[in-house]
């Protein structure tokens, strides 16, 4: 019997689940509101992209070992003598293992406890944190979808309380196309209050906004605007020193110190701006932009 190309048996292959590609799940415990417990798996929504810089002597490239040092003897810890503790008096400690963090509240750690639900629009950018899936296990499916297509429909989204990783958090279950998110919700204690900083209040009448410059800022605005698309943005800065890094490597001295000057750093500091002209211009930049595609498609 003749074999498959490889072309054939890659087309076979089934394809990724979504638990495979969003990683291990965290835990496992459920969603409750009211007298309704959903089943869920949580699993982290993002992943870090940052380039993994090692520390380096430079008089040999040697990479740079970080012990763990006891303050009072100087000598360094094994891992296994190593505990956590909470400082409750100045050099006093209660110890705690990570059992006991678990079995402080069991019951706590795996669920996901709905408080209230709000209106969307009521939630300031500012409080939202970190985002996490939730998916569902066996049994969970329907009363998931249930949760989900009520909170499209009435949009609101849930607040709840949740505890990961011996933390407490806040919390915004929210839909996001056929899943359910659970994105970290900063407390209010957490946030530091703006009044000290010197921001104009609306209407200020010392730094007044005239009606030509309202307009033109509107017709940039409108020159600019398109379609949220998440994946035209990049982060230039991590793809232009990989750049870097590849070039240094191509040259054949990798560990080759640059003596290149730092490029001199803007001076806008006490300058007199014309923002109608700075607009104006912005606004003719933006419409050429926005006629190129249009020109290659004519």
């Amino acid at each position: 019997m003749a074999r498959p190309s490889k072309a054939a048996a890659h087309k076979k292959k089934p394809a990724r689940s979504a638990s495979k590609s969003a990683g291990r799940a965290l835990w496992k415990g459920s969603i409750n509101f009211g007298l309704v417990n959903i089943p869920v798996a949580l699993y982290p929504a993002e992943t870090s992209k940052s380039l993994d810089l090692d520390m380096l002597d430079r008089r040999d490239f040697s990479p740079i070992k970080y012990q763990r040092i006891n303050k009072r003897t100087g000598k360094e810890v094994p891992w296994d003598q190593i505990v956590k503790g909470y400082q409750y008096e100045k050099g006093e400690y209660v110890t705690l293992t990570d059992e006991e963090l678990r079995s402080a509240n069991v019951e706590a750690t795996q669920s996901v406890d709905i408080l209230d639900f709000v209106a969307t629009a009521e939630i300031s950018p500012i409080y939202f944190d970190k985002p996490y899936y939730l998916e569902p296990l066996k049994n969970g499916r329907r009363a998931y979808m249930l949760l989900r297509e009520v909170l499209i429909k009435s949009n609101k989204v849930a607040i709840a309380r949740v505890v990961i990783r011996t933390r407490e958090h806040l919390a915004a279950v929210m839909p996001q196309g056929h899943a359910l998110i659970l994105n970290l919700l900063r407390f209010q204690h957490e946030l530091r209050d703006s009044k000290g900083l010197d921001i104009p209040e609306a209407g200020s009448k010392s730094r007044a906004i005239s009606a030509g410059e309202l307009q033109m800022a509107e017709r940039l605005i409108e020159a600019m605007s398109g379609p949220w698309n998440p994946a035209k943005y990049r982060d230039e800065y991590r793809e232009d020193v990989e750049k870097l890094i590849e070039k240094k490597i191509k040259s054949g001295r990798p560990t080759a110190i640059s003596g290149e000057d730092k490029a001199a750093a803007r001076q806008t500091r006490g300058k007199v701006v014309d923002i109608m002209s700075l607009l104006q211009r912005s606004v003719a930049q933006a419409q050429k932009k926005d006629d190129a595609p249009r020109r290659k498609a004519s």
